[in-house]
């Protein structure tokens, strides 16, 4: 498999440029800080082809739905992560010679991302000139963008250096309708040595708020100002003069600032000029140094060390660091968007993975509050809920498939009407945090009335066949995405089955006021319990691809009706099949996309056997085609859990260098941020078998063939714990916290902090 980036455990660098690798080297070195963050495009011009992409969090778009097929129940909108103002934006002169890489010959190159520190370093030679340019995206003040651009002779020679730093409010989306744009101008100034432009989104039909977007840069320069740039939708400052040996650096400072956080746009503006003056005293190095010193805290809790394989050393890492980029927390109203900052796909919106796949990472690598931010997320929006499932004519809250404000706005019926199996995920979330952390408060209080609000939706949307005397669920499409309008996906039914034993279960300890709230009946209780005694989940015997006999839970209805190939006996060619395949020849196939049936077993391993899981993996596993981001990562920790470590190993090369490695060749448009929590999941939950039992901490690690050891640390119930596993076995040591007794391995052990 190629590989642009050379393999180095903490930076992503490559010393060519291949315009055909353009789009996917900046999706690879893309930065940011959850509150804002971009691709990593050239701040100079380049003719070639390229991908734009500046964003900011929760800023987005409603886009029309209302088309010829339009249904009742349909979102009244969907909505887009819209390309912001470009604010690092640059034309470079070196010797009257316009910079452009695509066209003008260079040497020296290099692209590199120091996931330490959270830079971004770039450099070339042209016409003599060494050109370096850092930029990063401030953990510490996170309005603050920092570009240094660095202009050195390398000829022995004096050239003419002028660098005009823009910033543009005439910005487009490649997903854009007939060249349609999402912004306005409302404000530009422009002085000898700053520049301020401000953006408000166009008008929409939907009652969603607009959004203003304000950004203003300031210099430090070796450079004079000499002039400026003031056109329709863009400003700029102009610096030039002569550089040799001697090394000329030009420092923009950007802040930029949103009506998120202020209550007009005259607050807006001001806001700029209030946060350059509490960093007017500071140096680069003092704003790079406390950037810096916000990424070692992070890298301090959440750092998985792998001796012995440099690779996947690279690739846990890239994964960590591009998912800390796109959120840590720090705000409530944000969530985690599957390409982050990264590309414009998918929309930039909320999805169940971050439920599903997110939530148990920050749960191991950051304090509670982080996934306390999301529970509070999915809380705030509950109306939403409310609203979608009435759309549909059911009781209850169904919290949406895709989301910016909590109303549903996929584009695809199948998805929004049918993959209703996410609803179950949102109760699945507050069920990993009462179990990891042990804190019942969120259970018991706010988040009672999203597992209510669930539980009353699955109560209405499953029927009772009287030919079965059991409860059914149709219409439905499961995680496999590749079958939709299916009738009993196993996991669909099972999840529900499982929410409304979770709510019944706890019903009792939600705190007075909720209780009255929420009003259960009894018969409304009973009602719930007769659903979960009759819930229709079928199973039957069969034989496995190798003509093993199995037990098996059905994936749906019709799913051994199909033609039951597995992908070994494909032609390599036709992978991945959705790269080849008519949608109508994919529904009919038997191949899952991804963890459907087992991934209930994901999820709750403990509740099933180990002969129903081996059983189950063995019979799905191979009309699986991984082509969904999430798939590996789950295979990887069921086959761990199964005792089969080389399944399990190659599981994690694939999630932990997805991106990295380009597997399914989808990487250029943005990276896979949710599906980045995998290699975390697959190393802690695979390997080290992280589980929790009956309240205790327990681990069954193994040491992958290829690798010497591996480390790293896990927050349990305000306790900090190392893992360390080479080939002398395990151990594990209480770094913080009260002293805690775990299992290891089968072996009772007491932790004390030493």
């Amino acid at each position: 498999m190629k590989r642009i980036f050379e393999v180095n455990p903490w930076t992503i660098t490559s010393h060519e440029l291949q315009p055909a690798d353009k789009r996917l080297q900046e999706s690879m070195t893309s930065l940011g800080n959850e509150y804002m963050g971009m691709r990593g495009m050239f701040e100079e011009t380049y003719s070639g082809d390229s991908l734009q992409g500046v964003y900011i969090g929760g800023v987005w778009f409603p886009d029309k739905t209302r088309v010829g097929w339009w249904k009742i129940g349909y979102p009244e909108y969907f909505g887009k992560a819209i390309n912001a103002l470009n604010f690092v934006k640059a034309i470079i002169q070196i010797d009257g010679v316009t910079v452009d890489l695509a066209t003008v010959p260079y040497t020296d190159f290099e692209v590199s991302l120091d996931m330490q520190a959270g830079v971004l370093h770039r450099q070339f030679t042209v016409n003599g000139v060494q050109v370096q340019i850092d930029r990063f995206i401030s953990v510490a003040t996170k309005e603050l963008a920092d570009l240094r651009w660095s202009f050195t002779a390398s000829d022995g020679q004096t050239h003419d250096v002028q660098l005009t730093a823009l910033i543009d409010g005439d910005v487009v989306n490649e997903d854009s309708n007939y060249d349609e744009k999402f912004w306005d101008v409302l404000d530009a100034e422009v002085t000898n040595d700053t520049a301020f432009l401000m953006t408000r989104t166009v008008p929409n039909p939907f009652g969603v708020p607009q959004f203003t977007v304000a950004a203003r840069q300031r210099f430090v320069s070796d450079l004079p100002a000499i002039d400026v740039v003031q056109e329709d939708k863009q400003v700029g400052n102009v610096f030039a003069g002569q550089v040799g040996a001697a090394t000329q650096r030009i420092e923009k400072r950007v802040i930029v600032t949103t009506s998120r956080d202020y209550a007009d746009d005259t607050a807006v503006k001001h806001a700029t000029d209030t946060i350059f003056a509490s960093i007017a005293s500071a140096t680069y190095d003092d704003l790079y140094d406390a950037h810096a010193a916000g990424w070692a805290e992070r890298w301090e809790k959440a750092d998985v060390q792998i001796t012995g394989d440099e690779a996947a050393q690279q690739g846990i890492r890239f994964n960590l660091f591009q998912l800390f980029a796109t959120y840590y927390g720090n705000d409530a109203r944000l969530n985690i968007g599957p390409k982050g900052f990264t590309g414009e796909k998918y929309g930039g919106a909320t999805y169940w993975d971050t439920e599903a796949f997110a939530i148990p990472v920050y749960l191991g690598v950051t304090d509670p509050a982080v996934v306390k931010s999301l529970l509070q997320y999915r809380y705030q929006q509950l109306s939403g809920a409310y609203h979608n499932a009435q759309q549909q004519d059911l009781a209850g809250a169904l919290f949406p498939m895709v989301t910016f404000d909590g109303i549903e706005s996929h584009n695809e019926w199948e998805i929004t009407f049918e993959e209703i199996h996410r609803n179950s995920t949102i109760a699945y979330a507050i069920y990993n945090y009462t179990h990891l952390t042990g804190d019942r408060s969120w259970l018991e209080n706010e988040g009672s009335e999203v597992l209510v609000g669930i539980a009353r939706f699955w109560a209405d949307r499953v029927h009772y066949s009287a030919r079965n005397d059991a409860y059914m669920i149709h219409g439905v499409t499961g995680p496999n995405e590749y079958e939709n309008n299916i009738n009993n996906n196993y996991y669909t039914n099972w999840m529900a089955k499982w929410v409304l034993q979770y709510t019944l279960d706890n019903a009792d300890t939600f705190t007075s006021a909720y209780q009255e709230k929420l009003a259960i009946s009894a018969e409304e209780k009973a009602q719930w319990q007769l659903i979960v005694d009759k819930m229709y989940l079928p199973e039957a015997d069969v034989k496995d691809v190798n003509d093993v006999e199995r037990h098996i839970f059905v994936a749906h209805d019709t799913f051994l009706d199909k033609e039951l190939i597995p992908v070994r006996d494909l032609d390599a060619s036709q992978l991945p099949i959705n790269q080849h395949w008519s949608w109508d020849r994919i529904l009919r196939s038997p191949y899952i996309k991804q963890s459907d049936t087992l991934h209930a077993m994901y999820y709750f391993p403990d509740a099933f056997t180990e002969q129903q899981k081996r059983d189950n993996y063995e019979f799905y596993e191979p009309f699986t085609v991984h082509e969904s981001s999430l798939s590996p990562s789950v295979h990887a920790i069921l086959a761990a859990d199964l005792k089969m470590p080389e399944k399990s190993v190659a599981f994690y090369q694939r999630t932990a260098r997805l991106d990295l490695d380009n597997y399914n060749n989808d990487t250029s448009d943005g990276l896979h941020i949710t599906s980045m929590t995998g290699a975390w999941l697959s190393i802690v939950q695979g390997f080290a078998g992280m589980r929790v039992r009956d309240e205790q901490l327990h681990f069954d690690p193994f040491l992958p063939a290829e690798w010497d050891g591996y480390k790293f640390r896990f927050m349990f119930r305000e306790r900090l714990l190392e893992v360390a596993v080479d080939h002398d076995g395990a151990q594990v040591t209480l770094i913080s916290g009260d002293p805690l007794t775990i299992d290891v391995s089968g072996e009772t052990v007491a932790l004390e902090v030493q």
